[in-house]
């Protein structure tokens, strides 16, 4: 009798085979059947009572340059080197392929390649040159890439995905640095016929064919002469920077596809974050607009941008775009978010990433839904074990080979490694600037760089060349304790500044600091979540105090989206790796998120207009975390307020139906710019009207009628008690017989606020009931050049919706 036996059975499968045939004796295993014979042999084989022979699946990461010329494709090295590592001869191996020794071959989301394996053999196919890292596989339910999810989007439970059809008939305009087409998150399958409202083109250029826009991506621009005029008419090479829509920067991929990219299987960026991607509007159409270059968006290209996407046809115009706050009609992305408001065209823009202080919010025009960032719960843990026993909590998207939990490392501050007998400087060689390291003191140990200047992953780059093996990177005082995950070249991670602080003290106690680092992957169910992101920029309104901004905050912490082909995750020239999605933070990230989500409400409410939009998602925002607190801030580990992050944190699926919302039309904001005392020309150029004619009296700022309120007094030392009285109209868009009642919760340090009426009762649909609201707040002492701001919060509700708003108090001094 011949017994077959499965490819790669090897001599304890075979003990273990025989151990049960032992015990059942041939005759038994005779009757039983040869079926059942080889069920046990695939038992024995997988292991089943030995940790030694347990067959797992692999996913297998590579450097896909490193592949040895001898080998004509990277699928023949993959099947070589785990041939090495199984001890498989050639008539083996050629058995083996046929049963299909690679599950898979990945050469597009992922490099490399899937395979079963002992976890011995997995050890050394860890050390084969070219092998970056091998991942587990693993059984998971179906999520996204966390920020949909994380929202309250869902496909199978309607709601607003559900009501909008996922955004399928809204446009949505990504005024970026373009877009890389053949990414899966812009394919059109399944999608049905371009909206015929659309007028727009596919323009094409270097690496960007008319074929590359499809029902999907429905078209597709670069806008540059305001650039080529800055650079004289000089462009980089087309394989560094492509005179056509096609993007080698990476961010206008990412916001594109974070606003509506399509539902992609097995997504992650080497690695982290598996799951499905899918953006906030998975079926609205895209139109890129390639306004940003090598050196930046000029204001001409920006507002070119807006007159042809407001021209072709968009619904939502998305701008993770900013810079200084001048006034309105010197602001030309103010100027052109009002030409696309009259048309009724959503715009959205990015609050900007200059984190804790005051008034650092941009694109403040009241136009404009301004979106600061919050974290998700999800997070890349990666710890530093110092020699001491001390353990670090930090966070890195390294995805490499880690450094033994057993072996310390000689640990070194990078201010102390700098090149002093090449004329170095410690406070260079603190940053781990290029050139900066001297290979006699950084080689084989782990260093510590400080943040700033230079790219957070350059620094790791120059640690590397200087032959160290990893980094630890910290905040400064400045940056607080706020962390960004970042796709490092090295073992590194990340740390805040107060534990940066505990590391120098470490290595400044002892001769022989040593060090290693531990990582851990991705890990969900985060608390506390949302946090406001440390890099956020802040209220109170620079230019026009009395309209609270950032309005809102969204997901814009390691969000995890398309990328380009044309450079590596960390965008270093000098890091070759490539990737279809990429992990990367900042208010950019969360603007698309809430462009996404206007799609989603206008194809859900397609007669609402922008204003409504933007008061339908303030309105419903929250401000508790997951712990059931308020919103905290990340840079300093307290509480957070309205100044800090607007409304709170957007919740889609309460803002389908909030009950009342606070619309707005083009006259109101005239009035308000009135009110502003800006002169007729100044008022012509943001209104594009021939003649402006103002009310007497002035509207007041304030009373421009916004879901959120600004008191903001100029207080002296003679004040007495200080007033403002705000007016709002609401508008019922819920049941056609409501009654509201409004509730105050106020702060306690010599501030009162009431509402009146304080019940309003609607008898129909799209009724529009005022209200005032009276804020009296007693002076405060301040120190020169300072101010003080507390929050409050308005609620209506209706025993079904809770519209709620903000009112800050600002006291300013006089000035």
């Amino acid at each position: 009798m011949s017994i077959l036996m499965p490819v790669g059975f090897n001599k304890l499968s075979a003990l273990g085979s025989m151990f049960f045939i032992g015990k059942m004796g041939w005759h038994e295993m005779s009757r039983m059947g040869l079926f059942v014979f080889v069920l046990l042999q695939l038992w024995a084989v997988q292991g089943f009572g030995s940790n030694e022979i347990k067959i797992k699946t692999f996913i297998v990461r590579v450097d896909v340059d490193a592949k040895p010329t001898v080998f004509p494709t990277h699928e023949h090295w993959y099947k070589s080197s785990v041939a090495s590592v199984k001890g498989l001869t050639t008539e083996e191996l050629q058995e083996e392929t046929q049963n299909d020794m690679l599950l898979h071959v990945y050469d597009t989301v992922f490099s490399g390649f899937s395979t079963r394996l002992t976890d011995s053999q997995a050890s050394e196919l860890e050390k084969v040159p070219g092998i970056l890292a091998l991942f587990p596989d693993q059984a998971r339910q179906i999520q996204t890439t966390r920020s949909p999810q994380f929202l309250g989007l869902k496909p199978d439970g309607g709601g607003l995905w559900a009501e909008s059809d996922y955004g399928s008939d809204v446009i949505i305009g990504i005024m970026d640095t373009g877009i890389w087409p053949e990414r899966r998150s812009f394919s059109d399958l399944n999608i049905g016929p371009v909206p015929a409202r659309w007028k727009g083109v596919c323009e094409t250029g270097p690496g960007f064919e008319s074929s590359a826009c499809n029902r999907k991506l429905v078209g597709a621009r670069f806008l540059s002469k305001g650039y080529e005029a800055a650079m004289r008419g000089g462009f980089l090479n087309d394989t560094v920077e492509f005179r056509s829509p096609r993007d080698s920067d990476g961010h206008g991929t990412h916001t594109a596809s974070t606003a509506a990219g399509r539902y992609v299987d097995q997504a992650s960026m080497l690695g982290f974050a598996r799951g499905v991607a899918t953006g906030v509007a998975p079926k609205a159409r895209l139109a890129a607009y390639k306004v940003c270059w090598a050196s930046g968006c000029y204001d001409s290209d920006i507002l070119a941008g807006f007159d042809r996407a407001v021209v072709d046809g968009v619904n939502v115009i998305s701008l993770s775009v900013g810079g200084g706050v001048v006034p309105y009609y010197l602001d030309s992305i103010a100027l052109g978010a009002f030409g696309a408001m009259q048309r009724g065209v959503f715009v959205s823009a990015s609050a900007g990433n200059e984190g804790p202080g005051r008034e650092t919010v941009t694109n403040v025009a009241p136009w404009i839904a301004t979106i600061g960032a919050g974290t998700l719960d999800r997070d890349f843990p990666a710890d530093v074990l110092l020699g001491n026993g001390q353990i670090i909590r930090g966070v890195s998207l390294y995805s490499g080979k880690g450094l033994s939990r057993s072996r310390l490392i000689p640990l070194v501050y990078a201010g102390d490694a700098s090149r002093m007998d090449d004329g170095g400087d410690s406070y260079s060689s603190s940053l781990c600037m290029e050139g900066t390291l001297d290979p006699k003191v950084v080689k084989g140990t782990v260093v510590l760089c400080e943040r700033g200047n230079n790219q957070r992953v350059g620094k790791g780059m120059e640690v590397r060349s200087a032959g160290g093996i990893g980094m630890i990177l910290t905040n400064k005082a400045s940056d607080g304790e706020g962390l960004v995950a970042d796709a490092h070249v090295l073992p590194a991670a990340s740390v805040g500044a107060s534990a940066g602080n505990t590391i120098r003290r470490y290595i400044l106690s002892t001769r022989n600091a040593t060090a290693t680092l531990l990582f851990y992957g991705t890990k969900l169910g985060v608390k506390p979540a949302p946090v406001l992101a440390e890099f956020s920029a802040r209220g109170p309104n620079p230019e026009t105090p009395e309209i609270l901004k950032p309005d809102i905050i969204a997901p814009g912490v390691n969000i995890l989206a398309a990328w380009t082909g044309a450079t590596s995750p960390s965008g270093l020239s000098s890091d070759r790796r490539r990737t279809e999605f990429n992990i990367i933070s900042g208010t950019s990230m969360a603007c698309p998120h809430v462009s996404g989500l206007a799609a989603l409400l206008k194809g859900a409410h397609p007669d609402w207009s922008p204003a409504a939009i933007k008061s339908a998602l303030m309105t419903t925002a929250y401000v508790h975390d997951n712990r059931a607190q308020t919103l905290m801030d990340e840079s300093s580990g307290q509480a957070a307020s309205a100044v800090d992050f607007g409304a709170g944190h957007v919740d889609p699926q309460r803002a389908v139906d909030p009950g009342l919302i606070y619309d707005l039309t083009m006259e109101d904001y005239v009035k308000f710019l009135c009110g502003l005392n800006y002169s007729e020309k100044s008022l012509k150029v943001i209104t594009h009207q021939p003649v402006v004619n103002c009310p007497s009296p002035k509207v007041e700022a304030w009373n421009l009628n916004y879901p959120s309120f600004a008191a903001v007094f100029y207080q002296s030392i003679s004040s007495s008690n200080l007033a403002t009285v705000f007016v709002r109209t609401v508008t019922n868009v819920g049941p056609a017989l409501s009654t509201y009642t409004a509730k105050v919760v106020s702060p306690l340090n010599g501030v009162q606020i009431s509402v009146q009426p304080s019940i309003l009762r609607f008898t129909k649909a799209k009724e529009k009931l005022s209200y005032t609201v009276t804020v009296r707040a007693e002076p405060v002492k301040l120190d020169p050049g300072t101010s003080n701001t507390v929050s409050a919060l308005l609620t209506w509700a209706d025993g079904t919706h809770s519209v709620q708003s903000p009112i800050v108090v600002i006291r300013k001094e006089p000035y």
